[in-house]
């Protein structure tokens, strides 16, 4: 009778791991992806089960303390789509001048998106940018369409076109810095960028947020040479409300400024909040004070 039941259990169990493996693969072809990807317009960066956009202010010419700021630094906007509760969760944050902030709010809003904070990022830049977190759960294709419809509200580049020439190459010690951040960087449209995990997992109405680089709960580190190993340093650290200011202290005493703190989601867990930072000076010594920084947070090295 034992072994009755014990070869009942294991078939019991070998039938839900099949039929949650049959699952996985319905859904990836149930949701057009092809749709939602000519919906918006470019191709995403395919990490795991997520689905990153990206939406670079390249229209723009913004500088800050007479520094011209590269859409890779600090006007990189993008939407993440997860497959999530039978359809999928959008997430997204989108650069914006101030203008243009009402008017795709006002659609967002019409289609049933979420917005869930809108705010600086820089100071004294000009023009002035903003950022509009927003999120939604729904069919892949309903969102992207209410999306780019939002989007077409501002001057957002909705199409890609080839750039007419690659991307500056990266004039820093990057190998140098890969060291005292404590993870590896990569080159993006002339700016070396970083993304720290934390320790600790996150969630957003029950859903882990992984991988944790594209649905934007990393600690975003980006470093643009000014010329003679100087470097522009932008990004934010995801934080929980203790560290909140350790950090603040940390990166004050290394002369790197702090320039906004907010959140960006509304139910996630643990709460975070989002500290971001600009200075432009030695990028060494600019290293050193973001690590002196994240020695202060639960995050990782290596």
């Amino acid at each position: 009778m034992k072994k009755f039941i014990s070869a009942l259990t294991v078939t019991g169990v070998c039938l839900f791991a099949f039929r949650l493996a049959a699952f996985i693969p319905a859904y990836a072809q149930d949701a057009n992806w092809q749709k939602v990807d000519e919906t918006l317009g470019r191709k995403p960066a395919v990490s795991d089960d997520v689905r990153r956009y990206g939406f670079p202010r390249s229209d723009l010419t913004v500088t800050l303390d007479g520094v011209t700021v590269k859409p890779a630094l600090a006007l990189g906007g993008w939407v993440a789509f997860k497959p999530a509760h039978g359809g999928a969760m959008v997430m997204g944050d989108l650069v914006l001048l101030e203008t243009e902030i009402n008017p795709v709010m006002a659609k967002m809003i019409a289609s049933g998106l979420e917005i869930t904070a809108v705010h600086n990022h820089l100071l004294r830049a000009s023009p002035a940018t903003f950022y509009m977190h927003v999120a939604g759960h729904g069919d892949p294709v309903k969102l992207a369409s209410a999306i780019h419809d939002a989007l077409a509200e501002s001057k957002t580049p909705l199409t890609i076109t080839a750039p007419a020439s690659p991307p500056p190459a990266v004039e820093l010690d990057t190998a140098r810095l890969d060291r005292i951040i404590g993870v590896k960087g990569q080159a993006n449209g002339g700016v070396y960028q970083f993304n720290v995990k934390r320790r600790d997992p996150i969630t957003e109405d029950g859903m882990p947020l992984t991988p944790v680089g594209p649905m934007g709960v990393a600690i975003g580190i980006n470093f643009q040479p000014t010329g003679g190993g100087k470097a522009a340093i932008t990004g934010d650290f995801v934080l929980t409300g203790d560290e909140v200011n350790p950090v603040i202290l940390a990166l004050r005493a290394h002369g790197i400024e702090v320039t906004a703190l907010h959140s960006h989601m509304l139910d996630e867990q643990p709460r975070l909040f989002f500290m971001h930072f600009w200075a432009n000076d030695d990028a060494v010594k600019l290293a050193q004070g973001l690590r002196a920084a994240l020695d202060k947070t639960a995050s990782t090295k290596g």
